[in-house]
């Protein structure tokens, strides 16, 4: 009886799936799907990653870096001392990468390049450097080509 109970959750795990993932990839495919939904998890249960010692001194920063003192608490795994970065923490490696709405991500930074981008499993975002008038512009184009941008901005000034 209990895995008669299972199938149906499988399922209905399947159905909730957030509206922004939601393209044709994800439904033409189910094992990406799932494999949307492991990373959600994941990423849910993953530690914050900090430097040794980041609260103690205001100069340090908290990105991280591997501990390397042959006394050091952090880097022989006692507990409470803070999650070292290792291998089981990372995303399936179908989806590694991949923006949470299913296209990989294409830096644009003229409205050229948009012809190299595949809409069918690629989406654009524009580089920060480029001003408003010429993001209106690629937003524009892309627009006629199909092609989702994943940063359109407020429109033209």
């Amino acid at each position: 009886m209990a895995k008669e109970n299972t199938v149906p959750e499988t399922n209905a795990e399947n159905t909730s799936v957030d509206a922004a993932c939601a393209t044709n990839l994800l439904d033409a495919d189910p094992e990406f799907r799932r494999l949307f939904n492991v990373r959600k998890v994941q990423k849910s249960r993953k530690p914050s990653f900090h430097k040794q010692g980041q609260h103690k001194f205001k100069r340090l920063s908290t990105s991280w870096r591997r501990p390397r003192g042959n006394q050091s608490k952090q880097r022989a795994g006692f507990y409470g001392k803070g999650a070292l970065v290792t291998v089981g923490y990372g995303s399936p490696a179908l989806i590694k990468g991949l923006h949470p709405s299913g296209f990989d991500e294409v830096i644009v930074n003229n409205v050229d390049e948009l012809s190299l981008v595949d809409p069918e499993f690629e989406a654009v975002r524009i580089a920060g450097g480029v001003g408003g008038k010429k993001k209106a512009v690629i937003v524009a184009k892309a627009a006629e080509f199909g092609i989702k941008v994943l940063n359109p901005g407020k429109g033209e000034v």
